[in-house]
């Protein structure tokens, strides 16, 4: 559906063109986009035009994420607006793995729920998160 959306919409912004769509994950209100490197910043030109029209049309708050890369900068994209303290792996003793991130700011600062967040992080990475904010 989400590439339905930005290919009607290239023809008005075509920056599109150059964007490229890995694909779409969602999860609960949000959709969130997995793009080639170095696209999230021709989906946010236009003054957010573009991802504001993506999330009227699928009636979900939009996520840009880049493809490929590290798990920090995965997370970062993640969690924007919030700063991450630290990221942590954690080992279990039935042999998974979780990693635990601390965010600084509060819970209410981010646009999307965490729970939804950690769900995305799963399916577009299978990492398994555990989320903290730093105490102030």
């Amino acid at each position: 559906m989400a590439a339905r959306i930005l290919q009607r919409l290239e023809e008005k912004y075509p920056v599109i063109q150059d964007v490229t769509f890995k694909k779409a994950e969602e999860g609960d209100d949000v959709l969130a986009l997995v793009v080639g490197r170095g696209d999230i910043p021709k989906l946010l030109s236009f003054g957010g035009k573009i991802l504001r029209m993506v999330g009227e049309e699928t009636g979900k708050k939009i996520r840009v994420l880049e493809y490929g890369g590290d798990d920090r900068k995965f997370l970062e994209d993640l969690f924007a607006p919030l700063t991450i303290v630290t990221i942590n792996t954690l080992w279990l003793p039935d042999g998974n793995r979780e990693t635990k991130v601390i965010l600084a700011g509060r819970p209410r600062s981010l646009p999307v729920d965490v729970k939804v967040l950690k769900e995305l992080a799963s399916k577009i990475r299978g990492i398994t998160l555990r989320v903290e904010f730093e105490r102030t």
